[in-house]
């Protein structure tokens, strides 16, 4: 029975005769596997060694030969020897996959014992139990399910070869039949896209691509299969996101070979491009215009490398040179020329985008067979063609996609009008010279949404006239002077889009408007619009509403601060004490807490919308360097406490504009420094949030002093340990800091301190530990600059550093070594140290040490807390309060008075907790000192809760806009309150570090 192709009649007479006597044999053959497998006796027949393969010759004849052996097979899978349990898993795998064997439904019991194998502790046997999956989920899908289990375990192995041969298994079956693998499996495929190791991800990548070309692509199994994956292609453009280089340079071949196939003609891409781009979800979108734009800028560098190349040799062109390199070498060698010829676009291409797109609007296209509406079509395709223009602009410059273009202004459609606006401004610089046709149709257009088009219409108008026309400054002048005669604050409906028209043209152009711009501000904007409260907000006491139902006379007020921002950033200096006044009347309107007037007649979620925009135009007037050197110390306070903001969505946007214009450094350093204060925030994810904005802030600084030679000159506003001297200072003035020596303000204190800290001290790169301490040594030498002579203010700034060093003593034992170098402070915050003067003092007593040691203080006499609210040792008491409505006021009473301690409210509002149904807030007296928040009256025994003026305290003086001096006086802020029916949106990790070119821009601005 060797072999049936040796000896074939031979073969054929043995399988008869089996056959035919199988009732008399079966117990023969059962008599001898016996002897050999379960006795071990090898003796018996020169068999014994070809046991296994004698069974399978055996089974393929007649099953019913091995009736009585498959039992004693059961017995050797729980064999102790590991070779001897993968010999015969290997057998199994043959029985039990083959085409028609019913083997798994016969006997149940050895099937069973069979999948046990998948968890064998022998890496080979888990390994082959793994490679038999495939061949069973094509022969047998039926037992698909029983395989899920074993697989989705296997999937998650230790060893990476076996969790590799998963992702091949699904993929194999999927690409025979898609029926052929369930939901569940397929999601360990997509699991394994973000495995640890390359070789891994690598699989499950290019298998998730390979069925979307097959099943999405070519629909090579319908629509209904199609839909299945669809989820695919959002998948893998969102491994773009991840910082290894090795996953980007996959996606992006991805992309180039199985989504949208650059073996396909010019039209058949383009409508795969099209759709596609028209099906993904927002991160997706985002990850592709992220993977064009750098691969954009890779070629431009390379480009600019070869044009520096071709120059006279000079030192400076030789550091120019280097600078493009260091950035170019992020990226490895041998996959550059793949990125730079990816080339998506030329004018051919786009053309037969434009095409397509045309179609849509006509709606002749087959946008609905797609599985997209004609409207999704268009909005998308507009989009698509917006980032297009800014990779590839020279392919648009032709009459036809122009015309298409136009046709797109005219549309209903906002966004659609709006993003053709900004393809002409990118791509349009040849349009006055080349195509007057267009330009005579274009110019009419671009000024009536300049006057009554959407606010971004008129942003971007403004903008494309100022980009491709010779004539600007006519063509300006035509907008500006009717805009500037028909404002009228008592219809601020119509205010929005002037507004917005006449901020962008004093922006672009300041020298042509510097004179009428002036008494704009002075007469309309500030004294007109600002210091004037025509309507009575709604008084439903919601911290927040949607921009749907906050009053027209606010939204106006928020482009009027926007304007007086734009309108400084274009005059770019203060020789008219524009600005001073400008930061004193958004230092008042945080102080009066958006009520500029206080005459009570806004809402309290409109004034959240002014806060807002008065911290937002600070921060912005910041990253000017000429603002950034008169903005005071108050200032910068007052703008930084909005990040603690009562209302949720304040702190939330506030949060993503600082670390936006921090991770491109466009802010100095001391802004970082506002983090700090996100220890306070009562809402978990607002709190992650902020440390994630930290982590990546002083991940990007290092990595641009690392690359950037010129960047050593200028450490102190670049190195992320100088924030240090920055969050003492902020810390030693905050409102909530009042007495200086009570143990839970030192907690606090100590909290906010460690969130910096805490990410600065992961690594003691160059001994940096050893430098922060002997930074905030040096501190204690120096006196508080913002009020020298004050003993207290000093005292408080004593207590932050002495807080501070404990931390860092207690966290790192290597920061008593000598420090690399002597740290310098800023002279803005800190008087020059005093050498004649040494400050040792310690300002923390023992038992405040211990309480910031052990979160507990020495335990105190029993009949001391006689006639006391009891509360949790080190913790803050919070009011919490409850209301029918989820909105209500943070002013109204609680039905029942609940006291909860800081960590309780703050893990609770994890569950989407509404503004105000979860809202902690430490009633302060009016002095700024805690009261506690629960009495009893011991006559009634009913709680009763008193209703403290909550916020800042009252003003010394009582106009808006004080002088500068007075600029911080009453400052202060509302308790933070958690979120009100909105989740925090995450930042995808895609910012780019700066351009080389950009470091002596960006150093100019961190001064």
């Amino acid at each position: 029975m060797g072999d049936e192709n040796l000896n074939k009649q031979a073969y054929d007479l043995a399988k008869t005769l089996l056959k035919r006597t199988v009732q008399t044999i079966e117990t023969c053959i059962a008599n001898f596997f016996n002897q050999v497998l379960v006795m071990g006796k090898s003796s018996v027949s020169d068999l014994s060694e070809h046991v296994f393969d004698l069974i399978q010759e055996l089974f393929s004849i007649d099953p019913l030969l091995l009736t009585s052996v498959m039992p004693q097979l059961e017995f050797k899978l729980k064999s102790n020897d590991g070779e001897e349990r993968l010999a015969v898993v290997r057998l199994l795998a043959k029985l039990f996959g083959a085409k028609d064997s019913e083997l798994a439904t016969q006997n149940r019991p050895l099937w069973q014992c069979f999948l046990g194998r998948f968890n064998d502790i022998h890496v080979p046997v888990r390994l082959e139990s793994v490679k038999f999956a495939s061949h069973c989920l094509m022969n047998h899908p039926d037992l698909a399910r029983d395989l899920t289990e074993f697989l989705k375990v296997r999937s998650h192995d230790p060893e990476e070869a076996i969790r590799h041969d998963v992702i091949v298994t699904i993929i194999n079956a999927g690409k025979k039949d898609l029926n052929l693998v369930n939901d569940q499996l397929l999601g360990f495929v997509r699991e394994r896209t973000l495995d640890k190791r390359w070789r891994v991800r690598k699989e499950a990548m290019m298998g998730l691509a390979q069925l979307f070309k097959k099943y999405c692509l070519h629909h090579e199994a319908g629509k209904e299969q199609a839909q299945k994956i669809s989820w695919i292609k959002d998948k893998l453009l969102h491994i773009y996101y991840q910082n290894s280089i090795d996953d980007k340079l996959l996606v992006e071949k991805i992309f180039a070979q199985y989504m949208v196939p650059h073996s396909l003609d010019t039209e058949e891409k383009m409508k795969c491009l099209y759709y596609l781009y028209a099906c993904l979800d927002t991160n997706a979108v985002k990850a592709l215009n992220e993977m064009w734009k750098c691969q954009n800028m890779l070629r431009g560098l390379v480009r600019e490398l070869l044009d520096l190349h071709k120059l006279p040799a000079s030192e400076a062109n030789t550091t120019a040179m280097f600078g493009k390199l260091m950035t170019i070498s992020m990226v490895k060698g041998a996959l550059l020329n793949k990125r730079l010829y990816n080339v998506i676009c030329d004018v051919s291409l786009l053309s037969a985008l434009v095409k397509l797109l045309n179609k849509s609007i006509e709606g002749t296209a087959d946008d609905d067979e797609e599985g997209v509406t004609p409207d999704t079509a268009i909005r998308s395709g507009l989009e698509l063609l917006k980032v297009l223009s800014f990779t590839h602009p020279t392919a648009f410059h032709s009459a036809e996609t122009y015309e298409s273009l136009l046709q797109c202004l005219k549309m209903e459609d906002d966004k659609v009008a709006e993003a053709a606006i900004q393809i002409f401004r990118n791509t349009g610089q040849k349009i006055e010279t080349e195509l007057q046709q267009i330009r005579s149709t274009l110019i009419p257009v671009l000024h009536q949404k300049a006057k009554r088009g959407t606010p971004h219409q008129a942003k971007q108008a403004v903008h494309c006239i100022h980009a491709i026309f010779c004539n600007k400054e006519v063509q300006l002048a035509q907008i500006f002077e009717p805009l500037s005669r028909s404002l009228n604050a008592d219809v601020p409906e119509q205010l929005i889009t002037p507004l917005v028209s006449l901020g962008h043209i004093s922006l672009l152009a300041p020298d042509q408007f510097a004179s009428p711009m002036k008494a704009i501000v002075a007469n309309f904007i500030v004294k007109d619009l600002l210091m004037n409260d025509r309507s009575v907000g709604n008084k439903n006491g919601k911290l927040w509403t949607s921009d749907e139902e906050v009053s027209p006379e606010v939204l106006a007020k928020v482009q009027a601060i926007k304007l007086l921002v734009r309108w400084l950033l274009g005059m770019k200096n203060n020789q008219s004490k524009s600005a001073n006044s400008t930061l004193r009347l958004l230092s008042a309107m945080l102080v009066s807490e958006g009520d500029l007037t206080e005459q009570k007649k806004i809402s309290k979620s409109d004034m959240s919308r002014l806060r807002l925009a008065a911290g937002g135009a600070i921060m912005k007037l910041a990253q000017e360097p000429v603002y950034h050197d008169i903005i005071t110390p108050e200032q910068f306070q007052l703008c930084g406490l909005v990040i603690n903001d009562e209302c949720y969505q304040v702190r939330q946007i506030f949060a993503q504009k600082l670390h936006l214009a921090l991770v491109k450094l466009l802010l100095p350093l001391e802004y970082l420094a506002v983090f700090s204060l996100c220890a306070k925030d009562p809402v978990k994810e607002r709190r992650a949030h902020a440390r994630q904005c930290l982590l990546k802030n002083i991940s990007i600084r290092r990595e641009f002093i690392n690359n950037n030679p010129l960047a050593h000159d200028k450490m102190m506003s670049l190195l992320p340990e100088y924030v240090v001297p920055y969050m003492i200072h902020l810390l030693a003035h905050d409102p909530d800091f009042t007495k200086p020596q009570d143990f839970e303000q030192l907690r606090d204190l100590k909290e906010c301190l460690w969130f910096m800290l805490e990410v600065l001290m992961v690594q003691n790169e160059n001994n940096s530990h050893a430098f922060l301490r002997k930074m905030v040594e040096n501190i204690k030498q120096t006196k508080d600059a913002q009020c020298p002579d004050d003993p207290k203010a000093n005292e408080k700034l004593y207590i932050v550093c002495d807080v501070a060093l404990f931390v860092i003593v207690n966290k790192s034992t290597a920061c008593h070594l000598e420090s690399p170098k002597d740290p310098v402070l800023p002279s803005k915050f800190y008087t020059p140290p005093d050498k004649d003067l040494i400050n040792d003092k310690e300002y923390l007593s023992s038992e405040a040490r211990t309480v910031l040691l052990t979160g507990k203080p020495k335990p105190s006499p029993v009949l001391s807390t006689v006639n006391k609210t009891l509360t949790v040792p080190g913790r803050r008491v919070y009011n919490k309060t409850t209301g029918s409505d989820s909105n209500t006021s943070t002013h109204s009473q609680p039905s029942s008075p609940v006291t909860k301690t800081r960590d309780v409210v703050t893990e609770s509002s994890e569950g989407g907790a509404r503004e105000n149904e979860e809202n902690p807030v430490i009633t302060k007296t009016d002095d700024g000192k805690k009261e506690d928040t629960v009495t009893s009256d011991l006559a009634t025994g009913v709680s009763t809760i008193p209703k403290p003026r909550r916020g800042r305290p009252p003003k010394a003086a009582p106009s808006p806009l004080a002088n500068e001096k007075e600029g911080g006086a009453g400052k202060g802020r509302k308790r933070a309150a958690p979120a009100q029916d909105s989740a925090p949106s995450g930042e995808p990790n895609s910012i780019k570090i700066p351009k080389a070119e950009d470091v002596t821009q960006i150093l100019d601005l961190q001064r």
